[in-house]
Formats: C-alpha cells, structure tokens, sequence
C-alpha cells in the first residue's frame, strides 16, 4: 500500500466521543479516494493539454496510488 492510501485510511478513522473510541468509517475512505481519483483526472485533463486521454487519466490515477498493471 503506498503513502498516500495510508493517509486516506488515518483521514477515514471518525472519534467517538461516547466510547472515547475511533472507528473506520468506510464511507469516509471511499468519499476521499473518489474525490482525489476526480483531481487527478481533472488536473490531467485540462491543466495539460487537450490531447490526453482517459487512458492517461487511468494511468495517472494508478500511479498516484501506487496500482501495478
């Protein structure tokens, strides 16, 4: 997993003041991946140039997680 997934997972994790406890909100992890996978793919779309593709977008996105094909 790399850094920046490990960050996603400790952003994920909501205190509970009732139990002084946390816990892995998992709604919370997938909102951070789909709102980071929606930069990335906005950032390589349109703040390069207009000949990439979603192809590039994909590759992108997996690089910046750390995915192997």
């Amino acid at each position: 997993m790399n850094e920046r997934i490990r960050e996603l997972v400790e952003k994920s994790y909501i205190y509970d003041k009732q139990n002084d406890s946390s816990f892995f909100n998992k709604e919370k992890f997938a909102e951070l991946i789909v709102q980071e996978c929606a930069e990335i793919a906005y950032n390589k779309q349109y703040k390069h140039s207009s000949a990439h593709t979603r192809g590039d977008c994909a590759k992108a996105i997996k690089e910046h997680f750390g995915v192997k094909e």
